[in-house]
């Protein structure tokens, strides 16, 4: 519960815990790249001649890997802005309205989009908050599975790998936020489905839990072109990048002719100096492979068909959605920093306030 420090009956402050950027990053961020810290204070209420506005009380967070490239100086050609030292992380979340003068959201209103790492947020920039409509779901799954994650995952199956029925799929870190959607929206498309990932336990939820025809540990794969011909012998009609480098370079030399590759991230290359080199470039050639980098940002107009397909689905328990849920603020920045070392199993969320 917030602590009121100070104000009148008109005018109420309370202390603000935020998850402070302190520098650049290079390499593997570490916990101490970041700052919890209750310095900050926030006014609960708006002042009315400031038409725009709307205050959020955050109640979910959601870490993803774009966010380790906001934490360098941003590179030329970027979609988004780097973090900016001294200042809170943002990124997306599920909160709730606490005061608005934006005719759009109303006092009470439970909205998704970008906010900040704190516990109170004054947004003026509300273009990418989303009312929720749909209150009978986890409201966590707004920054998962009805949210970033879901639409990332839906575009770059349907609308750019185009399934057919009895193609083979393979997912890459298919365990994380992303990759477990996919494998299952290809099962739902009667495809052969196969999905790698760094545990034992990751490898057991991705054929017990989610449906994957087959899984498998790359880490303890010597030669991950020979794991890929034990999978797929006759080739992969659809490749759903995830991590990029040497599971890309395999990837290509076992594509079938005609197929295609979603290039959703590369997360096996964010923290290093000098990414991997790709050998295998002349199978796209060779294989007539099309291979397409996305961006979430150029597909928000398909939340309303994510909406349609998936609502029923999560409804029917035809669909499973795994999150890795950390509580309060305080364990924000290692939830962050684990990303990048696998420690997750599933999304990973932030939970600020359940309500």
């Amino acid at each position: 519960m917030a602590e009121v420090f100070e104000g009148s009956p008109e005018v109420v402050m309370v202390r603000n815990k935020q998850v402070i950027f302190k520098d650049y990053v290079n390499g593997y961020p570490k916990e101490s790249d970041m700052v919890v810290t209750s310095d900050a204070t926030v006014r609960l209420e708006l002042p009315k001649n400031e038409d725009g506005q709307v205050l959020l009380k955050n109640l979910y967070l959601s870490c993803d890997p774009y966010m380790r490239g906001r934490m360098s100086k941003r590179l030329e050609g970027s979609y988004t802005p780097p973090f900016t030292p001294g200042l809170p992380i943002s990124g997306y979340g599920v909160a709730r309205v606490l005061d608005s003068t934006h005719p759009k959201f109303n006092k009470g209103d439970l909205v998704s989009g970008i906010t900040n790492w704190e516990e109170y947020s004054l947004i003026m920039n509300t273009e990418s908050l989303i009312k929720v409509q749909q209150t009978d779901i986890s409201l966590s799954y707004y920054t998962g599975i009805l949210g970033m994650a879901g639409v990332t995952a839906y575009a770059g199956f349907y609308e750019i790998c185009a399934p057919k029925k009895g193609d083979t799929v393979f997912v890459s870190a298919a365990s994380g936020a992303v990759g477990q959607l996919v494998g299952q929206f290809a099962k739902l498309s009667g495809c052969y489905v196969v999905g790698s990932a760094g545990t034992k336990e990751k490898v057991d939820l991705l054929k017990n839990d989610f449906g994957f025809d087959e899984a498998f540990n790359y880490k303890e794969e010597q030669d991950l072109n020979i794991a890929l011909k034990r999978y797929f012998p006759d080739g992969i009609d659809i490749y759903f990048e995830n991590v990029g480098g040497k599971m890309l370079d395999a990837v290509l030399c076992n594509m079938r002719v005609h197929g295609r590759i979603a290039v959703c991230g590369m997360i096996s290359q964010y923290n290093l100096n000098r990414p991997e080199g790709i050998n295998n470039l002349m199978f796209l050639i060779l294989k007539r492979i099309k291979m397409e980098g996305f961006l979430v940002v150029d597909y928000h107009h398909l939340y309303p068909k994510l909406f349609e397909m998936v609502l029923p689905l999560i409804r029917e328990g035809k669909i499973t959605y795994v999150e890795d849920t950390v509580e309060g603020l305080d364990n924000a920045p290692a939830a962050l920093v684990g990303l990048f070392s696998g420690k997750n199993v599933g999304k990973q969320v932030v939970a600020i306030a359940r309500e």
